[in-house]
């Protein structure tokens, strides 16, 4: 089949690559349409040492194949962490951080870039009739958006800063925005704010805010110097959550943390079945996230394009 092969921090298209076959308790899904993601583009950075295999997890596709024939047919996502289902951690917290979790496209499991993936029919969300391909394929950043509010308690009268106005930020700003909270999307230029200004949302400057500004700050800017401005912003006693993954080193002054008894929460993937509910009612802008389109043979012009500066969601159809 046709796949994304990534070794040695580089990205070949390759026409011979095997088409996986199923193990009993997986599915096979043909793959209809696939997003470029910030981690993709930061694996071939080299974010994950050592990584070889096919890239991609935010997909929506068919299955063709599956032990359990009522899946067959049918469209569908899939959350990216297949853990043991054994061990402590998975039976009391789920499959994110099992110690030999495998993960479609970044860990021990090839991923979306392709024809087709298998993956365990546990894994498998239905889409509904009325999400279309390009919303669906919006699901798993959505569910990741969607965390934060499994993991932090939000009130209403908190002032929230999402800092990162890139493809998971706008995802996440909309989110926060539904539980009726004062959010404000903070960038470094001006047209980066067109888009989440169009939709009336509050927007501005990073540099036009004081230090200790926020209650809560939500850091998605996929760079390292992220996590500064997002302790400058924060208040004492206040929470910053970060969402960033890059292949970069950082250096930090932690004071401010102690000091201000800063909460500092890592935050990752998230529920699917909620992600796939707003998609139905069309309560979160997807369409106007999506900039561009390329077949599967054209992948490489894929990355290079998601990976210049402002460009948010690319696809890649096969």
């Amino acid at each position: 089949m046709l796949a994304l092969y990534c070794e040695n921090n580089q990205i070949v298209c390759r026409r011979d690559y095997p088409k996986p076959i199923p193990q009993p308790d997986e599915a096979l899904v043909r793959i209809t349409l696939a997003g470029i993601c910030s981690t993709d583009l930061e694996i071939v950075k080299g974010y994950v040492s050592g990584f070889s295999g096919v890239l991609g997890h935010e997909f929506v596709g068919v299955v063709e194949d599956a032990a359990d024939k009522d899946w067959v047919g049918k469209r569908v996502v899939a959350s990216m962490n297949i853990g043991c289902q054994t061990c402590d951690m998975c039976l009391l917290h789920g499959p994110e951080h099992c110690a030999t979790r495998q993960a479609l496209g970044v860990h021990d499991k090839d991923g979306a870039f392709a024809e087709y993936l298998t993956v365990p029919i546990r894994n498998l969300h239905a889409v509904p009739d009325d999400v279309t391909d390009e919303q669906a394929v919006f699901t798993e950043p959505l569910a990741a958006a969607l965390q934060i509010r499994e993991q932090v308690k939000i009130r209403p009268s908190q002032k929230t800063a999402v800092i990162g106005p890139g493809r998971l930020g706008l995802l996440v700003a909309q989110v926060l925005q539904l539980g009726g909270g004062d959010v404000i999307v903070l960038g470094r230029r001006h047209s980066s704010l067109q888009l989440p200004s169009s939709w009336g949302m509050s927007t501005g400057l990073t540099s036009e805010y004081d230090d200790n500004s926020f209650d809560l700050v939500v850091e998605v800017t996929g760079n390292n110097a992220g996590f500064a401005q997002a302790l400058r912003l924060v208040r004492p006693m206040g929470a910053i959550v970060l969402k960033s993954t890059f292949a970069a080193e950082n250096r930090l002054d932690m004071t401010k943390i102690v000091v201000g008894e800063i909460e500092v929460i890592g935050s990752r993937c998230g529920p699917f079945a909620p992600a796939l509910r707003l998609l139905s009612k069309n309560q979160i802008h997807t369409q106007p996230l999506i900039m561009a389109e390329y077949a599967l043979a054209d992948g490489l012009a894929a990355f290079e394009k998601a990976a210049q500066p402002g460009v948010l969601k690319v696809l890649i159809r096969p």
